[in-house]
């Protein structure tokens, strides 16, 4: 008997997604119809120059926008179908979001930064604290639990909201530039950290990013030019000179 090979879990799914913003009397169509699946565990970058259209994209597969057309399925859930309260439950349960400028909350604590996630999914307070130190321990950061984000680096700050991130075991974790604010090496820790994530936890890990650094974490490499997909490629086919890239 042939063993059948497994098949992949798509996790995210979009068909034909288009976006248009009104800018006066003019529509400025920003996602010209981007169809694409995304498997369970992967490490995907989002690149392309600025104005593209990578942001948009990014902001579709997390549900913080809804498409003018098309749709966008997490795990084969439609999501534009969903209403608020079925869209926050998915956002806080099934999505952890990493933003280029952190967005702390300032007047919180590290430990109360990475538990609040929790809270608000109902965790009772003695579990989110213990799985809040857990998490800042995993991001090297136990030791400085009690400290403010402006006591904090900034390379310091990412790896709380790395942890924060991680709060509810979600399936995907979508980061916007997560290494923008960061200088190189601490780029590199981050983006070093995020591939820990996806290897040792199985995470789904989606990055709309400048830094080519993440090519040589990426499983897949999707390319955006013009509010289309310009290819997509995978790890092994990646041979790109830095001086050749826009």
């Amino acid at each position: 008997m042939v063993e059948q090979p497994m098949q992949e879990h798509i996790i995210v799914r979009t068909t034909n997604v288009t976006k248009s913003f009104q800018l006066g009397k003019h529509e400025l169509l920003v996602l010209k119809g981007i169809s694409l699946k995304i498997a369970a565990g992967r490490y995907i970058s989002i690149m392309g120059p600025s104005g593209s259209g990578k942001s948009t994209l990014f902001n579709m597969i997390g549900g913080l926008d809804k498409p003018t057309s098309g749709k966008v399925f997490i795990d084969e859930v439609d999501i534009a179908q969903l209403d608020a309260y079925e869209l926050a439950w998915l956002r806080c349960r099934k999505i952890g979001y990493i933003f280029q400028t952190f967005n702390l909350i300032p007047v919180m604590t590290a430990l109360e930064n990475v538990t609040l996630p929790m809270i608000f999914a109902g965790t009772g307070n003695d579990e989110a604290m213990e799985r809040g130190m857990e998490l800042l321990r995993l991001v090297g950061l136990d030791q400085r639990h009690s400290h403010r984000p402006s006591e904090l680096s900034g390379g310091q700050q990412q790896r709380v909201a790395v942890a924060r991130a991680l709060a509810n075991n979600p399936a995907i974790i979508l980061a916007d530039e997560p290494t923008g604010n960061l200088d190189l090496k601490t780029g590199e820790e981050i983006i070093g950290l995020l591939k820990q994530m996806s290897s040792e936890r199985g995470v789904t890990i989606i990055s709309a990013t400048h830094d080519f650094k993440m090519l040589n974490v990426s499983d897949e490499v999707i390319w955006i030019r013009d509010g289309l997909i310009d290819k997509i490629e995978q790890r092994d086919e990646l041979n790109i000179s830095m001086g050749t890239i826009e």
